[in-house]
């Protein structure tokens, strides 16, 4: 079980960059429980699984270490102080000093943050593996319930698999699945979602079909990303992931707004 998702820095893989919606899928490090990763700018005859090829950053800068539902932050710098921010916070983050090794972080989102000569660097490191209480009635024993879609509704995944549905959940005859650019063009005005990018909407797509919502096949691999998105809505729709209730989220649609538009003219 991969508890841990490091997104490697410098993702885009320029052989791919011509294959159009594929270009701008980010390289993965999947780590289960006890695993680790170094990181810093590392060495020919030295290298690290997370390379940061700045001359402003100790060949090796620390560890990652993935536990159940979160990861642990090793710092080998004497000097420098490295920041963990959290992606779906406003600003909220941690420090941890120079020398302090298996710091725990608990965002699920994170940016770990380094300085260097050209002002910083970065990787992003996911922790998708939360647990849940149960709220069985009567238990009192044994390994609790982990649920099996354990979805955040705060955080930007969420909201690109609630546009993914916004069709269906508007008209369920529609048979219509937003494209990447769709999604991208829809979730822009959210003040949350202002600096999400293409890479960023791939990535999340991906990471609902292979970490959250668990495709069970490797078919929609073959079929595309056009397949994917039908899988993720077949499936969130399925299980009532996403509601209609979840639209609030969202700005009202442009179809929505003809609508009262037309409503108020008549």
């Amino acid at each position: 079980m991969d508890t841990v998702i490091v997104q490697l820095p410098d993702q885009h893989n320029q052989q791919a960059r011509s294959t159009g919606e594929f270009a701008d899928r980010p390289r993965l490090l999947h780590l289960g429980p006890g695993e680790t990763a170094d990181f810093g700018r590392g060495g020919p005859d030295d290298p690290v699984q997370v390379a940061l090829p700045d001359s402003g950053v100790s060949r090796h800068a620390g560890q990652i270490t993935a536990a159940e539902d979160y990861w642990r932050l090793s710092n080998y710098s004497s000097h420098v102080t490295y920041v963990v921010e959290n992606m779906e916070g406003a600003g909220e983050h941690i420090k941890v000093a120079p020398g302090r090794l298996g710091a725990p972080v608990p965002f699920e989102f994170s940016r770990v943050v380094l300085p260097s000569r050209d002002g910083e660097v970065h990787f992003k490191v996911f922790a998708p593996e939360h647990m849940y209480l149960d709220t069985g009635v009567g238990v009192r024993s044994g390994e609790p319930t982990q649920s099996p879609f354990a979805l955040d509704q705060t955080a930007k995944y969420f909201l690109v698999l609630l546009a993914l549905c916004e069709p269906r959940l508007r008209d369920p005859s529609s048979g219509a699945i937003p494209g990447v650019s769709e999604v991208l063009e829809r979730l822009r005005p959210l003040e949350a979602c202002q600096d999400l990018t293409r890479s960023a909407v791939n990535y999340h797509i991906e990471y609902l079909a292979t970490v959250k919502l668990r495709l069970r096949t490797d078919d929609e691999r073959a079929g595309g990303t056009n397949h994917k998105r039908a899988e993720l809505v077949a499936l969130a729709l399925r299980f009532d992931l996403v509601r209609e209730e979840h639209l609030a989220l969202l700005r009202p649609s442009r179809a929505a707004d003809r609508r009262k538009e037309n409503a108020a003219d008549g």
